[in-house]
């Protein structure tokens, strides 16, 4: 995060933090991959390492993608018109120390995973299931409402089609069964799933009443059929669309 604070700070626009946030993740987990060696299960850590720097780096990739030719997300320009002084030392603050230490937070259970000696095969298959869910609404949820967004007859219109019929946020919710699914990957052992709990538990806030799902449809609320869409589609976890 420091180092993404310098790049952000030499082209003067901190929306490439929002690109770091995946990209520390997998950060995080070849660390523990290395660090680990000789002490954890060979090929849960291996298995770990894939998971996470797979997930971190598409979500890296895609982020960048679509920033790519804009200018500062409004809302660091709005966050940094409020700063008491200089506005980088604020975002430094405010931003890539707070998301730094969050990270090191949420990516407890894959660093624990990569120190656990026995893993139980079921609890492993299950998390495997479930990132694998995770993955395949987020990926796809991105890839629907961009290809929807790059059609000028969308411009204005709310995305109710594919995965987001069946949820508002196909991407939120991928990310909240990737993370519960990493955290199976370590909750072999009851004491280091007890202690790693809070993991996937900050992760599921963030996503629902944090800086996701809820900031998000703040900014949606006034725009034309976005009460209709609400009404009929559910808010997080992928259910049928109501009728009538």
């Amino acid at each position: 995060m420091c180092v993404t604070f310098l790049l952000a700070r030499s082209r003067g626009m901190h929306r490439i933090v929002d690109s770091a946030w995946g990209a520390a993740f997998a950060a995080v987990a070849l660390v523990s991959y290395l660090l680990s060696a000789g002490q954890g299960h060979g090929g849960l850590r291996l298995l770990t390492l894939v998971l996470t720097a797979g997930w971190g780096l598409r979500l890296a990739v895609h982020i960048a993608r679509r920033g790519a030719g804009h200018g500062e997300d409004p809302r660091y320009d709005r966050m940094l018109s409020k700063a008491p002084g200089s506005r980088d030392a604020y975002a430094f603050r405010k931003v890539y120390l707070l998301q730094g230490a969050l990270v090191w937070l949420i990516s407890l259970p894959v660093q624990a995973a990569c120190y656990l000696p026995e893993p139980v095969p079921a609890v492993v298959v299950a998390g495997v299931l479930l990132w694998c869910v995770g993955i395949f609404f987020e990926a796809v949820g991105d890839h629907q409402l961009a290809r929807f967004k790059a059609d000028p007859a969308h411009r204005g219109l709310i995305m109710d089609r594919g995965l987001w019929q069946y949820t508002r946020h196909p991407n939120y919710f991928g990310d909240f069964a990737v993370w519960w699914g990493l955290f199976l990957l370590a909750a072999s052992d009851p004491a280091v799933a007890a202690a790693v709990l809070v993991s996937p538990v900050v992760m599921s806030l963030l996503l629902t009443v944090g800086s996701g799902k809820r900031l998000l449809e703040k900014s949606m609320a006034d725009r034309p059929g976005f009460a209709e869409y609400a009404a009929r589609t559910s808010g997080f976890f992928p259910l049928p669309p109501k009728r009538g």
